[in-house]
């Protein structure tokens, strides 16, 4: 028998939706959660919140995200996604089918619990960042929340177990935008445009040679998309560059968009095109409270495993930490394809319900 954390995966994988538009993933959330005993509410659009009130002072809140990629789906699963051009290629589907699972749980040992329990069940965390309006909507202050978690299905990492670390977990990321205004001739005058795919190329050469030089720790910065002209017997009169920019330091965030700044207004003064740079202020990093982390641990023993170093993902699980103190928790996928891919997958029948079962150890810590 289909144990019912691998079902509601099931169920959930074959309707994927994007953003906050996510009528059947909550249709489907909601109708779980009837009958457990705890008070619904949708703060933002596309979102579900549900709070177990054991008649306590505090509460921990349970992060799990709904939304799922523009992707068409290459898996070959017997319940692959019903919806073209849409797929839960980043491990949703199983973080919220655990959660699902957990409030079943709580619904039954609410009692024996040191805490409340408020579970958020967040659109958007691919585009524009559920967290930030949920943490906005001032449902942790009303809930009384305290500590709040997160966990992400990582591939490479052991199936089923457990990782985290204290202090940085995961990058802040940025979307940079470079847009060149030139003027496009004819080919043959080219001497009296003024170029912009040339500058544009330019730009990307001095950008990477100067995000090769930044002090300021680890960081990433790549153009993935470039456009540039109309026809190839005429000068590009607008170019634009698109990429993103990934660290776990404030200040090299400032330090690269200063420099990004420069180059641009550099190669303007060089060129005579014009040269604008814009840097979105996306996900803050990813920082796990270290004091949260050594109780975590104590309390988990052997259930957490160390992870060596923060990776350059990003999370909008940053803005709830930025509001309580927060832990966010990789669970091993095993040897899988990667996030985001048209084939990722992953043995539910293994990895849920361990990861489950570390869900249920965590809440209980006093």
């Amino acid at each position: 028998m289909t144990e019912p954390v691998v079902a509601h995966r099931r169920a959930l994988h074959r309707v994927p939706e994007l953003d906050s538009d996510l009528p059947e993933t909550v249709g489907y959330v909601c109708a779980a959660l009837e009958g457990l005993g705890c008070e619904l509410s949708s703060p933002i659009p596309g979102s579900v919140c549900a709070f177990f009130d054991g008649g306590r002072a505090e509460t921990v809140a349970v992060r799990a995200d709904m939304d799922a990629l523009p992707v068409e789906e290459r898996t070959g699963l017997a319940f692959a996604s019903v919806h073209p051009g849409a797929m839960h290629a980043c491990g949703h589907d199983g973080h919220t089918a655990m959660a699902l699972a957990l409030a079943e749980h709580v619904s039954g040992s609410l009692r024996d619990l040191p805490r409340n329990v408020l579970f958020l069940f967040q659109p958007a965390e691919e585009t524009t960042g559920g967290a930030k309006g949920l943490c906005e909507s001032g449902i942790l202050k009303k809930h009384g929340v305290v500590r709040v978690f997160g966990l992400h299905l990582w591939p490479g990492l052991p199936a089923g177990e457990i990782y985290c670390r204290p202090g940085p977990m995961m990058a802040r990321s940025s979307e940079v935008t470079v847009t060149v205004t030139g003027r496009s001739v004819h080919i043959s005058k080219y001497r009296e445009g003024r170029d912009a795919l040339a500058t544009g190329a330019e730009f990307l050469r001095r950008a990477y040679a100067m995000a090769e030089a930044l002090p300021a720790g680890p960081s990433l910065l790549r153009f993935g998309k470039m456009t540039s002209g109309t026809v190839r017997n005429a000068v590009s009169g607008r170019t634009v560059l698109e990429g993103t920019f990934r660290t776990y330091s404030e200040e090299a965030f400032r330090t690269c968009r200063e420099a990004l700044e420069d180059i641009a207004r550099t190669l303007a003064a060089e060129t005579g095109c014009a040269v604008g740079v814009h840097c979105s202020e996306g996900y803050p990093p990813v920082i796990n409270d270290p004091a949260l982390y050594d109780a975590v641990r104590v309390g988990l023993g052997d259930g957490l495993r160390a992870l060596d170093g923060p990776v350059l993902g990003a999370d909008d699980f940053s803005f709830y930490q930025r509001a309580v103190p927060g832990l966010y928790f990789f669970l091993g996928a095993g040897d899988v394809p990667d996030l985001h891919a048209p084939d990722f997958s992953f043995d539910d029948e293994t990895v849920l319900p361990r990861g489950l079962a570390f869900w249920k150890k965590l809440i209980a810590l006093p």
